[in-house]
């Protein structure tokens, strides 16, 4: 299949007090970590692109566009990543999750050639679909954008309205970095 990965690094981080996305992580930026393990889950051969503020996220090796729809939340980066996109299907995983894997994303990608539905999002331990580590067809666009319209942001309570499949990843895989000690506990377990 060929897709294009983003990485949404478009939040406030309030709760992490400073720009979760720069955050050092082996060696490089969160963001830029993350945004290798999509590059490594497509291949070389696709684009990867970073959603976030041009002025915060450049010298990486990425492009980055901003968002169309500021202050939407993760909502407003999935419709900029469809709409800037030049592949029918889309990865987009966000910034605050260090320990998903290239393994897990590909197989993401796998279902998603294989399915009929429109998208397939990581489900986590609780049975919740996770919206921003999912793969998008671009055919969702008018559909999201309706939604940013009609100012429904809660991209959970949208994912949950539209034709979708789950895959199951590993308890740890998903698990995001908002707080300092969500970040100090991350740092601390092995990758």
């Amino acid at each position: 299949m060929v897709a294009s990965g983003f990485v949404l690094a478009g939040g406030k981080s309030r709760r992490m007090g400073r720009d979760k996305a720069l955050l050092p992580y082996r060696g490089r930026p969160l963001v830029a970590h993350v945004a290798g393990t999509v590059e490594e889950a497509l291949g070389a051969a696709s684009p990867v692109a970073i959603l976030g503020d041009p002025q915060n996220y450049r010298g990486l090796g990425y492009a980055i566009y901003a968002d169309l729809f500021p202050d939407c939340g993760p909502l407003g980066g999935v419709v900029t990543a469809l709409d800037r996109s030049a592949t029918d299907w889309n990865l987009i995983v966000a910034c605050d999750m260090p320990k998903v894997s290239p393994a897990s994303l590909r197989a993401l990608l796998d279902r998603a050639a294989q399915s009929t539905a429109l998208s397939v999002a990581a489900q986590g331990p609780t049975g919740e679909p996770e919206p921003l580590c999912a793969v998008y067809h671009r055919r969702y666009l008018p559909v999201l954008s309706r939604a940013l319209r009609d100012k429904r942001f809660r991209m959970r309570d949208l994912f949950a309205e539209l034709p979708h499949e789950l895959l199951a990843f590993p308890a740890d895989s998903l698990a995001n970095v908002n707080t300092p000690e969500e970040w100090m506990e991350c740092e601390g377990q092995p990758g």
